[in-house]
């Protein structure tokens, strides 16, 4: 049996990868690299931007981020959630080069390749560096699963389908329909 007992790659290596590289992520001291995103992928994220734009112009709590942009949550993992929120009184985290600490919220957009670290790894990251929410997305399902951290790290507080409406307490005010998020 072959074993090998290779250094994780820390975020002063990660931050040497040449700008214009493939995309990767630095996931429990592992590079993974990620295809490009799936056009309905796309839709979704742009879909949810708009969303979280329109909200925070008539409502300016915080700024949104879409990926990628660098959040570093330890040494060993430095991630590109596909969107993250930042409320205004924690924004000096978010510095030139990406985000230092956890954003208040955090959006996952599952596909083939990444469902496996983002309902794993990066999941229990999240919790454990102060993420207060995450919302993890399936496209095929056309569901949201909403994890609040402060609660349980392990399962969804609420899981939201097709057209149903729902709310979070970081954003008031705002209620969002997921038929809009799906939109294409």
């Amino acid at each position: 049996m072959l074993s090998t007992n290779a250094k994780p790659v820390t975020r002063y290596e990660y931050a040497l990868i040449p700008t214009g590289a493939p995309n990767y992520q630095l996931i429990e001291g592992d590079l993974i690299m990620a295809p490009s995103l799936s056009s309905f992928h796309q839709d979704i994220l742009l879909n949810l931007a708009v969303l979280f734009r329109t909200y925070l112009r008539t409502h300016p709590i915080g700024k949104v981020y879409v990926a990628p942009l660098d959040t570093y949550l330890s040494d060993i993992n430095v991630y590109q959630p596909d969107l993250l929120f930042v409320r205004k009184e924690n924004r000096s985290i978010v510095k030139e080069h990406g985000v230092e600490g956890a954003p208040d919220l955090v959006i996952e957009i599952l596909s083939k390749s990444s469902a496996k670290y983002d309902l794993g790894p990066k999941r229990a990251i999240y919790a454990r560096t102060g993420v207060e929410e995450l919302w993890v997305i399936d496209p095929p399902k056309r569901s949201l699963a909403l994890y609040r951290f402060d609660t349980d790290a392990e399962n969804p507080a609420a899981t939201y389908r097709r057209n149903q409406r729902f709310t979070s307490a970081l954003l008031p005010g705002l209620e969002i329909v997921l038929a809009d998020v799906f939109a294409r």
